[in-house]
């Protein structure tokens, strides 16, 4: 079985690589999501939403990759192709040491597609971003494309809650694909167990990976 895997990511590679571009423009790419009906264009991390609409349209051409995948609960997976994948953005700074470690999918949910299918597979894109300026032209951009200041901006600035500097490129260091089954899945952590909504009731956790750890399959190419 993992022969074929190893072949699909090969394959996945090749398709993702000759149709990404390797460099994302911010404005240039919330446009382009919102140019062609993405429902995603207005959310701050778009580096994650873009890469997941251009692996959606990339490989459901000619019917290589079924998109979505299969649904457990509330999660959905992005795409099947002999096992349920999902398309995760990961943001590398210049400044820090990467911990490797990078939240995906419902711990409980992926573990319902491992038990159907032996296996599921994460597409990381991995890359480096520069940071909006201190009079924050990206964010005004993006906030007058949206209309105007969103509800969710509004309850921050009423928290005096400080604003996330926006990213405003994202250059592709690496193509990674992260395999997990059964057993590896036990190597990899939880995201998000202790954390409350603000109704008080727990999140449901999310498989954290590491990609520095040896027991975890992990397939780099370099972009």
């Amino acid at each position: 079985m993992m022969n074929d895997i190893e072949k699909i990511v090969n394959d996945i590679y090749i398709k993702l690589k000759s149709k990404l571009p390797p460099v994302w423009d911010g404005k240039d790419s919330i446009q382009y999501m919102k140019d062609n009906n993405c429902s995603q264009w207005r959310q701050m991390e778009w580096p994650g939403f873009y890469f997941q609409f251009m692996c959606e349209n990339i490989l459901k051409e000619n019917n290589f990759m079924d998109i979505p995948g299969p649904k457990y609960g509330n999660v959905v997976f992005d795409g099947f192709k002999n096992i349920p994948w999902d398309f995760k953005a990961h943001s590398i700074d210049k400044l820090k040491k990467d911990s490797g470690k990078i939240p995906t999918n419902g711990y409980n949910e992926t573990l319902q597609a491992v038990n159907e299918y032996g296996n599921v597979g994460f597409i990381i894109i991995s890359g480096e971003s520069d940071y909006d300026d201190e009079q924050q032209t990206f964010k005004k951009w993006h906030d007058t494309l949206k209309g105007g200041t969103s509800k969710y901006e509004l309850e921050r600035i009423e928290r005096s809650a400080p604003s996330r500097r926006r990213k405003i490129n994202f250059r592709i260091k690496e193509l990674i694909f992260v395999i997990v089954n059964a057993e590896t899945l036990n190597f990899c952590g939880k995201f998000q167990s202790n954390f409350r909504n603000s109704n008080g009731k727990g999140r449901a956790s999310k498989v954290l990976i590491d990609l520095n750890n040896p027991n975890i399959k992990v397939i780099r190419f370099k972009f």
